[in-house]
């Protein structure tokens, strides 16, 4: 059983997921952590060295892990650095490789979170055997992973494929964490759909909303999604505005890449048609008649936490000997 398993860990803006791995992609044990709970990242890896250390244990110790492969955002697979991560409290550059494998004594490589989301369809989910897709990650933020030719696509620095940050309303929403104004992700992530709740509340004073009976700071994409799944006319409108945008900019992606498929990942998806519905009208719509109708828009077949944690764990498989 030497170093037949793996460590996947998928740290995400709100949570940070980790589990260990077989070769065939079975998770074993599993647990999760808030991430900006610590505002340095010393103290982030002393709690999930803490919890991981219980996992690794239960399958033998350490001596049986090959390595840890890690999905972050902004995560640059060539230098093993988090690189000015917009959503996370820790600023600037963080070697996470290196400090990884200082704790743990393993090897350890790093990438991109979509990146890692991407890779686990490829292997394990909706993307087996396809060679050109994109996985579309819709959580916190907005992220992508863009698999062509059956490979990953990194480009010349470590950070092609940031279509959550491509700008789809010229001078619109502010992105806090970017500076950026009408960016995708100031859109079609949770943030973004709990952003045009407060717009369509204040815009739309005479439409009835179950949504009017919150305070403000207690309106967020869960309390949304409850009220769309209950017919709220003002929140089925923002899952209407949502898809629109989403739908726009995939027919961009798609006219770039040509793509077999889009997997759509993360917890947006949960609204299924109320989400789905708009983007496919929407990207259609966007699309020329050459790309029409050809790609496949699907939802991951992976469980949301189990995708980037395997394909986090099988970059521990690529690393050399």
């Amino acid at each position: 059983m030497s170093q037949q398993l793996a460590v996947g860990i998928d740290i995400g803006g709100t949570n940070t997921k980790f589990g260990i791995v077989d070769r065939r992609g079975n998770i074993l044990c599993d647990g999760r952590m808030l991430t900006n709970q610590h505002e340095e990242v010393d103290a982030f890896l002393d709690e999930l060295h803490g919890h991981l250390s219980v996992l690794i244990a239960q399958v033998g110790g350490i001596e049986n892990i090959r390595g840890i492969g890690v999905g972050a955002p902004n995560g640059n697979f060539y230098t093993g650095n988090i690189e000015y991560a917009p959503n996370l409290r820790w600023k600037g550059v963080v070697p996470l490789a290196k400090l990884l494998e200082a704790k743990f004594g393993v090897p350890a490589i790093l990438t991109n979170d979509a990146n890692a989301a991407a890779l686990g369809e490829f292997m394990y989910g909706a993307a087996r055997s396809m060679r050109d897709f994109i996985v579309i990650t819709l959580g916190t933020g907005v992220g992508s992973g863009i698999v062509a030719n059956g490979q990953l696509i990194y480009g010349h620095d470590g950070f092609a494929g940031e279509l959550g940050h491509c700008i789809v309303i010229p001078g619109g929403r502010l992105h806090t964490g970017t500076g950026a104004h009408g960016s995708l992700e100031a859109y079609a992530s949770a943030t973004g759909v709990t952003n045009t709740a407060y717009e369509f509340l204040d815009a739309r004073p005479d439409t009835k909303s179950t949504l009017r009976d919150y305070a403000k700071e207690d309106i967020n994409s869960k309390v949304i999604y409850e009220a769309a799944m209950k017919g709220d006319p003002l929140a089925m409108e923002v899952y209407e505005f949502t898809g629109k945008i989403l739908g726009e900019a995939l027919a961009n992606f798609v006219m770039f890449s040509s793509p077999e498929a889009i997997v759509l990942f993360g917890g947006l998806t949960k609204a299924g048609d109320l989400i789905m519905k708009p983007v496919r009208e929407h990207m259609e719509k966007n699309l020329l008649p050459i790309f029409q109708n050809k790609v496949k828009l699907v939802f991951s077949e992976l469980q949301e936490s189990d995708a980037a944690i395997l394909g986090a764990s099988a970059l521990a498989w690529e690393m050399k000997d």
